[in-house]
């Protein structure tokens, strides 16, 4: 799991555009993987949510899960922090927060609800002061995908003394008081917004959320997916593929 948790406190960002030297890679190499799970583990152990390992690396089965994006974010060609997502459909039923909060969750699947699961949410301890923007610019990638998936609520499993953050930022509610997770020592309550409802009025406080079509496809189309136009976006009665077409 992962949450604000692991990213210092912020204010409102300082600049306009924090997205200036920023640069999203969805994490495809075994190289690329292991930074990420190694700086997942420096900055779990620093804030005592993990217990110290030999192999210094934080990674599970919802890494490789086929509804799953995990992505670094890098600043002047460094690696900052990380998050993943993953797609939860009526027929995609994997994620972590469905792991722990699946007496919640399932039914809404059962609705045939849509969700984006934001979690492993984690920054460079010894980097993140230089860029106090960091956490907007990191769960960016969670609303982006709601938009991409045309989603109906975005979830985070967050511990409670970060939940503000969350409900300040993307106007987030609590859905259930925090739980364990295997493998942390703190517990994660489940936060969500329901996209349709908030989406404009987070993008009026903090326009550089906003993403362009060409950017959500770039992030989140799978290798092998029929492509669409330029024009093309995603309505309220079609939702973007979550795998490759066959």
């Amino acid at each position: 799991m992962g949450s604000v948790a692991e990213v210092s406190p912020v204010t409102t960002p300082r600049i306009s555009d924090p997205l200036d030297q920023v640069d999203y890679r969805l994490a495809r190499t075994r190289e690329e993987k292991e930074e990420i799970y190694n700086l997942r583990y420096r900055a779990y152990l620093r804030e005592g949510a993990i217990r110290s390992s030999a192999d210094q690396r934080v990674t599970d089965d919802f890494d490789d899960a086929p509804n799953a994006w995990t992505f670094g974010v890098y600043f002047h060609g460094e690696l900052y922090s990380s998050i993943r997502v993953n797609v939860l459909t009526p027929t995609w039923r994997t994620s972590p927060s469905l792991a722990v909060f699946g007496d919640i969750l399932q039914p809404k699947l059962d609705q045939g609800l849509v969700f984006i699961d934001s979690t492993r949410f984690v920054a460079d301890p010894d980097k993140v002061k230089n860029f106090p923007e960091l956490p907007y610019v990191t769960a960016r990638l969670g609303s982006t995908a709601g938009v991409h998936f045309n989603a109906d609520y975005g979830l985070a499993p967050v511990r409670a003394e970060h939940q503000a953050f969350y409900r300040r930022v993307f106007l987030q509610e609590t859905w259930c008081e925090p739980r364990l997770y295997p493998g942390l020592l703190k517990p994660v309550g489940l936060m969500a917004a329901h996209y349709p409802t908030v989406r404009e009025k987070v993008l009026a406080r903090y326009p550089f959320l906003r993403s362009s079509a060409f950017e959500r496809r770039m992030l989140f189309q799978r290798d092998g997916e029929l492509p669409s136009s330029p024009e093309a976006g995603v309505t309220s009665f079609d939702r973007a593929s979550i795998v490759p077409n066959s």
